[in-house]
């Protein structure tokens, strides 16, 4: 590896992002006038990081068009939640819809962008979300295959680590899949992965070296050009 690979590759915080950093991160990514769904999990923090001027609709499958970010206090309304069922607000011009319609959406090709949490992602792009696979899990479909199916860019927004420190970038995953090369980037706690044709990017890291990160990720990585 050159000398020089840790210069370009930017690290952007002296330390790994907490899930309310990364989801900061994540919301300053997508374009405005984009169309997002966002999952259950980690994923659902980016709705507290837009704002009107983002010009950004977000879409809950549960079948709000136009959700805003988290309520809290005198703003809680329990018939008002997301598909996490956490209590969010309206925005201006936001409608409601039937559950099949909401899926309609997704499966459709309607929606430009969703953002998901992950058990495993490999490095084509596959995406492991619904089943870890163990005879004891409890599997847990719910819209994923269909928004990773059906949304035109999937993002996923995760831990770099398992609970007993493995990479969830793999070379190929090993759980159920929920889509297959779907994943278009990653965003962690330690670094942003950039999943292109041709190999695994770190765009930036966070807390961590390239070279850190290199040693804990069993994929061949290289720096942004």
């Amino acid at each position: 590896m050159s000398e020089n690979t840790v210069d370009t590759v930017p690290r952007t915080s002296e330390t790994p992002l907490a899930p309310e950093e990364l989801a900061r991160v994540v919301a300053r990514d997508i374009p405005a006038g984009s169309y997002v769904n966002l999952g259950i999990g980690q994923p659902t923090l980016v709705s507290n990081y837009l704002s009107a001027e983002d010009d950004v609709t977000l879409h809950t499958e549960n079948g709000m068009l136009g959700m805003g970010p988290e309520a809290h206090g005198d703003e809680v309304d329990a018939d008002l939640i997301n598909a996490g069922k956490i209590p969010v607000v309206e925005t201006p011009g936001c409608s409601y819809f039937h559950h099949a319609d909401s899926f309609a959406m997704m499966r459709g090709g309607h929606l430009d962008y969703c953002v998901l949490g992950a058990f495993q992602v490999d490095r084509a792009g596959n995406l492991a979300n619904w089943h870890t696979g163990s005879p004891d899990a409890i599997p847990a479909v719910g819209g994923a295959m269909d928004l990773a199916t059906g949304a035109k860019m999937t993002f996923v927004m995760m831990s770099l680590l398992t609970k007993k420190g493995r990479s969830k970038l793999v070379e190929q995953c090993t759980m159920p899949l929920t889509g297959v090369g779907c994943v278009s980037r990653i965003y962690t706690d330690q670094a942003v992965f950039l999943l292109e044709e041709d190999g695994v990017t770190v765009r930036e890291t966070f807390g961590t070296s390239f070279e850190e990160l290199q040693q804990i990720v069993d994929v061949p990585l290289r720096p942004a050009r």
